[in-house]
């Protein structure tokens, strides 16, 4: 697999640069300053990874410009303890042979700026989605192509090891292009790190798998899937913050799903289907992100083709959703966005426009307004919060 290089650091320099990035972190003192990661497609104007700077009080947005050259890093994933960050994309190796990739990235704490540290195979091709488990110690990817999920050790210095687990999913459904066979595009970890859940596009299922954090291997669960209507498309995954709930985008059908969770036995039972599109959209669409605000009393989801934000409220003792309504992203193909941490804000990743842009949320009612700030990346397609840390004393 062929290695991007973020920064040229070699030797004693780069032993310094990873001595800052592992220090300690403290309360930062910028306050409501954010960094910003834009996850891209390279290949034509975009290099790799950008940095933004974000303003949580005043919705301000500013572009830093490239953090780290690395081919594809098209969905990111942040470590919960430690200034790393973990990106899957596909990669070409010294024969021109496209293969998929996790790669693993120290932030450096003065200035955001990113170092690649290693690649792993991703042991699949196309992979779509990354995350890392509660504990730290390992990283999952979905494979998109391949149909299949994979679990990677995380090393004492950041770096990743070699897959200790790979799956390979088996099913199709009846959607007679996209859904031939297994395309697993999202793994999600629950809070408790017991439980790792696979959307797959192809199968209609989310796959239940039982989590072993020491060893980092994946065991099928007892029921092993949660089943979507024929023809759903499961996407992404979000769990509610009491943990009691879960939601799914569907892709291909424009919906969301909400099941009850049983966090004990990591069940999944399906409570509701709704639509994210307005009853009058007769065009093209597909769904791509789903996220939960903090609260848990708001919902969000993105679509593609009507290029909007769909907003739902979530009765918080069933898990129902009520629909908001839609707001125009302010670009086209709005393949990702994310909440910032303090709640007030989404910002959303337009594909197709190169252009992310941010939105106020209305408090109350959870309603999205454009807040004028927008900031040109070439082909946006994953937002990730980081908060500047500090060098420990």
């Amino acid at each position: 697999m062929r290695t991007s290089q973020c920064f040229c650091v070699t030797g004693v320099l780069l032993c310094l640069v990873l001595h800052a990035a592992f220090a300690a972190p403290e309360t930062d003192a910028t306050g409501s300053l954010w960094w910003v990661y834009i996850g891209t497609y390279t290949g034509g104007d975009s290099e790799g990874i950008y940095l933004l700077h974000f303003d949580a009080e005043s919705g301000l947005l500013e572009k830093k410009g490239l953090a780290c050259a690395v081919e594809n890093p098209s969905f990111l994933a942040l470590h919960p303890s430690k200034p790393l960050l973990y990106a899957v994309g596909q990669m070409r190796d010294a024969d021109g042979q496209v293969g998929g990739a996790v790669s693993a990235i120290a932030i450096n704490p003065g200035d955001g700026r990113l170092v690649l540290l290693n690649t792993q195979s991703s042991v699949g091709r196309g992979p779509c989605h990354v995350a890392v488990d509660p504990s730290g110690r390992h990283v999952a990817v979905a494979n998109y192509s391949g149909g299949s999920v994979a679990v990677l050790p995380i090393l004492e210095d950041g770096r990743l090891g070699e897959a200790a687990c790979h799956i390979q999913h088996e099913g199709s459904s009846v959607h007679p292009q996209r859904q031939q066979g297994p395309f697993a595009h999202s793994v999600t970890f629950d809070a408790a790190g017991r439980f790792l859940f696979a959307a797959d596009l192809g199968a209609d299922k989310i796959f239940v798998y039982r989590f072993d954090a020491e060893r980092g291997v994946l065991e099928p669960n007892d029921p092993p899937s949660a089943t979507l209507a024929p023809g759903a498309g499961p996407r992404h995954f979000a769990f509610h913050p009491t943990g009691r709930f879960a939601f799914t985008v569907n892709e291909l059908d424009n919906t969301v799903t909400a099941f009850s969770y049983d966090a004990t036995m990591g069940r999944l039972d399906t409570l509701q289907s709704i639509g994210t599109l307005p009853e009058d959209f007769a065009e093209q669409n597909t769904t791509a992100e789903i996220r939960v605000n903090h609260s848990g009393r708001f919902l969000y989801a993105s679509n593609r083709g009507h290029d909007s934000i769909a907003a739902f409220a979530i009765d918080q003792e069933t898990g129902r959703l009520t629909a908001l309504g839609q707001t125009p992203t302010g670009g086209r193909t709005p393949r990702n966005f994310n909440l910032d941490p303090s709640g007030r804000f989404l910002i959303a990743a337009n594909q197709a426009t190169n252009n992310v842009v941010v939105f106020r949320i209305d408090q109350d009612n959870g309603t999205l307004e454009a807040a004028g700030q927008e900031v040109a990346v070439p082909t946006p397609v994953c937002v990730l919060f980081v908060k500047p840390v500090k060098q420990g004393r």
